[in-house]
This record gives structure tokens, C-alpha cells and sequence, in this order.
């Protein structure tokens, strides 16, 4: 199915695509940098989700509407609920720090400031990406191409959850 893209929705989807493309350096750059393995699992396992959102808006961007079953979603679910388990296990039973915004541990967990750092980084862009894609899902005219958009905004949603839910099983992100 071929759409015709308005101006607004071109530069949208632009901005979305470059989005994408910062998100993909970022994780890859920071699954070679982590000092944990799990987390570095965790960030390569991230790149290839935000490759595959890349990939998804670049198709957009010619005039197609993507099948919505490519794979996104079941895959990353199950990559998500794996990688999940594997944190619980990591870092435990050390003494804690505090981070440059404040989050300071509670308990008995230790972590490395340079993991705090990136994963710091990584939940504001995904609050960031997923919330430009709130605004741009609204801009969109064909019904199908909103749908999509509202399926990655879902996943980068669980992409913030992700890093979120780690940050808490290792004590930096603790719930007051």
C-alpha cells in the first residue's frame, strides 16, 4: 500500500528517523563501554529494537505502510522478559552511591557511576523519543501510519521500562 506524505508528515518523520539513528550510536557505543555484562547485553539487545524502528520509519518515509507483523513487538517482549531475568542476577549485596540527578541508593547495591551515567542518558531519550512520537502520532492523517507510530511509541515505552526496571533491581533508581 502506497500513501501520499504531506510536508508536515515528511519533516516528522525526519526528525523521527534521526531519533532512531542517535538511539541506535547510543546503545551500541554504550554495550562496548558498560561495565556490567548484563547491561551490555541489555544496550546490544536495545540497538537492534531501535534498528528495527529505524528501518520501520525509513520504509514510511518512501510512501509504504509497514505490515505491522515484522517481527517488532513478540520478539522484543521476549528479548525484554530474558534480559530481565539476567539483571535480577547481576550486581547484589554491595554498598551504595548517589548519581549527579539525585537518585540515591537505598540498600545494599553498588553499581559503577559510568553504568548510572549512561543508563541515566538512555531513560531521558527514550522519555524524549517516546514522547515525540505522542505528538507526531497526532499529525499523521492515514489511519495505518498512526497505527504504526503508536506501536513504536508502545515499544519505546518498554524500551524506558527496560532501563527503569534495571536502574531499580541495582539500587540506583530507588521508589520513595
Amino acid at each position: 500500500m502506497q500513501v501520499q506524505l504531506s510536508q508536515k508528515e515528511q519533516m516528522l518523520l525526519k526528525d523521527l528517523k534521526g531519533h532512531e539513528e542517535l538511539c541506535v550510536e547510543k546503545y551500541s557505543k554504550y554495550a562496548k563501554e558498560a561495565e556490567c555484562a548484563n547491561l551490555s547485553q541489555m544496550f546490544q539487545n536495545l540497538a537492534s529494537r531501535e534498528q528495527q524502528h529505524y528501518n520501520t520509519i525509513s520504509q514510511i518515509m518512501t510512501g509504504q505502510v509497514p505490515s505491522m507483523n515484522q517481527g517488532q513487538g513478540q520478539q522484543g517482549q521476549g528479548q525484554q522478559a530474558q534480559g530481565m531475568q539476567q539483571q535480577g542476577q547481576g550486581m547484589q549485596g554491595q554498598s551504595g552511591s548517589q548519581g549527579m540527578s539525585g537518585m540515591q541508593s537505598q540498600g545494599s547495591n553498588n553499581y559503577s557511576q559510568k553504568d548510572f551515567n549512561m543508563l541515566s542518558d538512555m531513560l531521558a531519550t527514550e522519555k524524549y523519543v517516546s514522547g515525540t512520537y505522542d505528538t507526531s502520532i497526532f499529525e499523521f492523517v492515514d489511519p495505518n501510519l498512526r497505527q504504526v507510530l503508536n506501536h513504536i511509541q508502545k515499544e519505546e515505552q518498554e524500551h524506558g521500562e527496560e532501563i527503569f526496571n534495571y536502574m531499580h533491581s541495582h539500587g540506583m533508581y530507588p521508589i520513595q
